[in-house]
């Protein structure tokens, strides 16, 4: 398919006269168009949700997130890559970001790397990617060459291959084992991607990453269990996550993490059903770290 011929590069009639409007008129009409990227994302949520349980069986076992592309949608991966470490204590080695080009195209275009099928291969094979791993492509066109080879090299070493576009017809869609297409319509400035497709692209990640953390155990009801209490900021967050977590107040909270030996997970196991340390660890190890599974569990045998 020609570039020409996309959703993503025709022209939207309803901004082909925006250089001619008011300011308030302008900001009006690039909100209406925002507001059918949440339609259009919603439209793709079961292969959305596929994809996140596919994703969270390999990375339970240790299987690696590994995030490729180029432009804005490289960025948008390696940014979702990247917050998962703070967010949820991932370690940087399990999810991370391969922009074409390189860190530096992280700040500024390098000119010619997304059209490089083998610089993806190449940028693979330095990671060792293994048939263990996810990689998740990302092109709005659905056509970056960089990016279609990044899914056909993880093809061929069985890795999981995800692709995530807002063209439907996009090649990735149909070389990845799931192809994800947010169909945005036309942007407000013919062919500016990090606009309606990057917000679709970013929301589509948003739920893919949360939602295989939340499968891996690193939420409970909607709490970040998570972290690591390094610091006194974080201490004081887990014994907030642990009074929300068990209605406790904060002196038993205190005291139950560090019984726990900060971690807390097991602390709010611990509370919740009076078992020991290893018990509530234990328990936690059996249930792939699922708080609530581990806390019904342990609830069973007394």
């Amino acid at each position: 398919m020609e570039i020409n011929q996309l959703t993503t590069e025709t022209r939207n009639p309803n901004s082909q006269h925006i250089d001619r409007l008011t300011t308030a008129e302008m900001v009006k009409i690039i909100n209406n168009e925002d507001k059918k990227v949440a339609e259009a994302v919603e439209k793709a949520l079961p292969e959305i949700a596929k994809a996140i349980d596919l994703i969270a069986e390999r990375f339970k076992k240790g299987g690696r997130l590994i995030y490729c592309g180029a432009g804005t949608s490289g960025r948008l991966g390696t940014l979702d890559a990247i917050e998962l470490t703070p967010t949820y204590s991932v370690s940087p080695k399990q999810a991370f970001g391969i922009l074409a080009g390189g860190k530096e195209a992280m700040y500024e275009a390098v000119e010619g790397a997304e059209d490089s099928k083998e610089l993806a291969v190449n940028d693979l094979k330095s990671h060792q990617l293994t048939d263990q791993d996810v990689v998740i492509a990302i092109a709005a066109s659905g056509r970056t060459p960089y990016a279609i080879s990044a899914v056909e090299y993880g093809n061929q070493l069985g890795a999981l291959t995800v692709s995530v576009t807002c063209n439907k017809d996009g090649v990735m869609n149909q070389l990845a084992q799931i192809g994800i297409a947010a169909v945005v319509g036309p942007e407000i400035i013919t062919g500016s991607t990090r606009m309606k497709a990057g917000t679709a692209q970013k929301m589509i990640l948003n739920m893919l990453s949360t939602g295989v953390m939340i499968k891996a155990g690193k939420v409970y009801q909607n709490l970040m269990v998570n972290v690591q209490p390094t610091n006194l900021k974080l201490i004081q967050r887990s014994i907030s996550i642990i009074r929300e977590a068990t209605g406790s107040d904060a002196e038993t909270a205190e005291q139950y993490l560090r019984k726990a030996e900060n971690h807390v997970a097991a602390a709010i196991v611990m509370i919740e059903t009076g078992r020991s340390l290893s018990e509530s660890e234990q328990s936690l190890k059996e249930n792939n770290d699922r708080i609530a599974q581990a806390i019904n569990e342990l609830q069973k045998k007394s």
